[in-house]
């Protein structure tokens, strides 16, 4: 009974330990998200994320977030306005991403995923590094999204948008 009972405990602990080593971080603030094309820039408030990331194991991580589009600001009133019109944010008050997968990359870390935009949802990629600081870190990410994809055709709206993360993070 002893020689089947070793083998299991080690196949228990090595399983439990797989789902400890994953860590759960919370944003806090300050937090950037921002968005910029030459004519129009920007940055959004309301960030909810949950982020469970593991430097040495990012194959293992699940990031989602989503965003409120009435914080939407580009710092001039009638740009925001067009901006928050353009999203149609009465009817789709939230942007958000879920990762499919994330990969170490030669400069840091991709998070495959789908982001939902004004009712589209499509795929992209995340690039982001991480500084990790033990209790606390930073994720840095940037990607591009092209409006029109995601059924925003308002005039005066940019080909491309690129989209800039800063995220601090604790346990």
């Amino acid at each position: 009974m002893k020689k089947i009972m070793y083998p299991v405990l080690i196949a228990l602990i090595v399983s439990f330990s797989a789902f400890i080593a994953s860590t759960t971080w919370k944003v806090k603030e300050p937090y950037e998200v921002k968005f910029a094309n030459g004519k129009i820039h920007g940055e959004f408030q309301g960030l909810k994320a949950n982020i469970q990331f593991d430097k040495t194991h990012p194959e293992d991580a699940k990031i989602s977030a989503s965003i409120d589009v009435s914080t939407l600001s580009t710092g001039f009133f009638i740009k925001t306005m067009h901006a928050k019109d353009a999203l149609d944010a009465d009817h789709y008050p939230t942007i958000s991403f879920a990762s499919t997968s994330v990969s170490k990359s030669s400069n840091g870390y991709d998070a495959n995923g789908k982001l939902t935009l004004k009712g589209v949802t499509k795929p992209v990629i995340i690039h982001f590094t991480f500084d990790d600081k033990g209790n606390e870190g930073v994720f840095n990410g940037n990607f591009k999204i092209i409006p029109k994809d995601f059924n925003i055709t308002k005039n005066g709206t940019p080909d491309d948008l690129q989209i800039m993360l800063n995220v601090p993070v604790t346990k």
